[in-house]
C-alpha cells in the first residue's frame, strides 16, 4: 500500500506547442539551404514537442527581397514534403521584417504576412537603433497591426536595459525572446538581457529562431533548464494564442 503523503510530488513541465520564429523555407534567406535540411529542422522541432511552427523568412531590402508569393510557394512545398515524410507538425508562414526603406512600401501596400491574425514580427540593426524607430512602430500600430520586436535581447545598441525596454513597452511593443539566448548561444550580453527581461516579466513570446541544426540541439538543452521552466511563472507567454 502506498500512502498519499509518500507519493512523489508531480511537477508541471513547461512545453511550448507553438513556435513563431524560424527560418525553415529552403534557399530564400540565411536559414535552411535545401529541403533536406528543412525537413531535418522541422523533425527536430517536432521532437521537442512543437505541434505548430510559424516560420518567418527575412524580408530585407538589401539582402532578402522576399515576397508573399515566393514565401507561400516555399511554404506549400515544405508542407508537401513534410506530409510525404510523415511529419504531422502544422506549418504556417509569416515574415520577419527588417525596418528599412522597403518596409514602408510593404506596410503602405497592406502586403504584410502576419503572425496569427494581426501580429507583425520585425527586427532592426543589431548595432544601431533606426533614427525613426518610434515613428515606424507608430506606423505599424496605425495600420492595425500589433508589433512584435524580434529578439530584443540581441540589440547591442541597448545599453540601459531599464530605461530602453520600459520605453519600448510604452510604445506598445510585444517582445519575442529567443529561447537559446538563455543558454548563451548569442553571447553573454544577450543572455544577461534575456535574464533581465525574464526577471521583469516583459517576455510575451518565445521563439526558436532556428537557422541550422546546432540551434535545435542547443534548444533541447535549454528547454530542460530550471531557468527556462520558470519563465511562465514570471511572464504571460502568448504562444498558445497563435
Amino acid at each position: 500500500m502506498i500512502f498519499p503523503f509518500f507519493r512523489k510530488k508531480e511537477q508541471h513541465v513547461f512545453t511550448l506547442k507553438t513556435d513563431l520564429h524560424s527560418h525553415l523555407i529552403p534557399g530564400i534567406d540565411d536559414g535552411s539551404k535545401n529541403m533536406k535540411e528543412s525537413l531535418k529542422l522541422l523533425k527536430g522541432l517536432t521532437n521537442l514537442g512543437f505541434e505548430k511552427v510559424i516560420t518567418t523568412p527575412h524580408i530585407m531590402n538589401d539582402c532578402y527581397k522576399n515576397s508573399r508569393e515566393n514565401i507561400m510557394y516555399g511554404l506549400y512545398a515544405l508542407r508537401e514534403e513534410a506530409e510525404k515524410n510523415g511529419i504531422e507538425t502544422k506549418v504556417e508562414a509569416a515574415a520577419e521584417y527588417y525596418l528599412d526603406d522597403g518596409f514602408y512600401a510593404h506596410l503602405e501596400a497592406g502586403d504584410i504576412l502576419t503572425v496569427g491574425d494581426n501580429y507583425l514580427l520585425f527586427e532592426t540593426s543589431y548595432v544601431a537603433k533606426p533614427l525613426q524607430f518610434e515613428e515606424m512602430v507608430f506606423a505599424i500600430a496605425s495600420a492595425g497591426y500589433k508589433p512584435i520586436l524580434a529578439h530584443p535581447e540581441r540589440y547591442r545598441y541597448i545599453t540601459d536595459n531599464e530605461k530602453t525596454y520600459k520605453n519600448m513597452k510604452e510604445l506598445g511593443l510585444f517582445f519575442q525572446v529567443n529561447s537559446n539566448s538563455f543558454g548563451g548561444h548569442y553571447g553573454k550580453d544577450a543572455q544577461k538581457k534575456a535574464e533581465y527581461l525574464n526577471k521583469e516579466g516583459m517576455i510575451d513570446f518565445l521563439g526558436s529562431d532556428i537557422h541550422h541544426y546546432k540551434q535545435v540541439e542547443t534548444l533541447k538543452i535549454v528547454h530542460q533548464t530550471k531557468q527556462y521552466q520558470a519563465i511562465v511563472t514570471k511572464n504571460k507567454i502568448l504562444n498558445h494564442t497563435l
